[in-house]
């Protein structure tokens, strides 16, 4: 039932991150930028790791 946001979405909502970010840091972010539910629920799903780049945040949403 649940699908992954809209990958343009959830990069507009994590502008600015400073990456490598840990996934505390994307959740923080997220919501920092006004994150819909769907997205924040979406990674905070993802696995506990430092990601380096919006494609392997991506990647690790839509994996799920």
């Amino acid at each position: 039932m649940s699908t992954a946001p809209n990958p343009i979405d959830l990069q507009k909502h994590l502008s600015g991150v400073d990456y490598p970010a840990s996934k505390d840091d994307l959740v923080k972010a997220a919501r920092d930028h006004g994150a819909g539910d769907d997205i924040v629920k979406a990674l905070e799903a993802m696995p506990d790791r430092e990601y380096d780049g919006p494609n392997a945040v991506s990647q690790a949403v839509t994996k799920r």
